[in-house]
């Protein structure tokens, strides 16, 4: 049986996420990670995304973007086969390196982008692999602070807006939010 389509439209607002097949290594070491940036700039670049937030961890990773054309599959399939292609070439492995099709959830409403937003965030230090989300360097959300150099394909003005106009006060309100995660974890 076919799998339905998924809800593609122009604006839309996605939490992405795709996990190693059978729990496996997506990013083995530095060189992956960054390699997989740069297929998020080109992603950028060919389809016109804007991400919002992101995290890779060690066997899977979460995006939050915005497709302003329903483009959403076209852009995954070609991010998912560049990085498995390479990925099998440069470790010298065979097979699927993603489990399955990604994941993808429409975010219909601030309130479900906020949940999100703080769940990429502290993805790293509910796994036990950061004391604090802004420790984590293989995320977006130091930058989105102002702790970390901003890469130009990160769009830090819709999430900080969700909390003030002024940018200092937004940064602030935003890393209140998301560490008022931390203790009801």
């Amino acid at each position: 049986m076919a799998r339905p389509p998924r809800p593609q439209i122009a604006g839309g607002f996605y939490h992405v996420t795709a996990k190693g097949n059978r729990d496996q290594v997506v990013f083995d070491d530095t060189h992956d990670r960054n390699l997989f940036f740069v297929r998020i700039r080109e992603s950028v670049e060919l389809y016109g995304w804007r991400f919002h937030s992101w995290c890779q961890m060690t066997n899977h990773y979460h995006l939050f973007l915005e497709t302003p054309e329903p483009n959403l599959s076209d852009g995954m399939h070609r991010l998912h086969s560049l990085h498995a292609h390479w990925f099998n070439d440069a470790h010298e492995v065979k097979g699927h390196l993603f489990e399955r099709r990604f994941g993808a959830r429409l975010v219909l409403r601030d309130s479900h982008a906020l949940v999100c937003l703080r769940y990429i965030a502290l993805n790293p230090v509910r796994a036990g692999l950061s004391k604090r989300p802004e420790q984590w360097p293989w995320s977006s959300y130091a930058a989105t602070i102002g702790l970390a150099p901003r890469p130009d394909y990160l769009h830090v003005d819709w999430v900080l807006g969700l909390f003030s106009d002024d940018p200092e006060e937004a940064r602030q309100l935003y890393r209140e939010f998301v560490c008022a995660g931390l203790l009801s974890a």
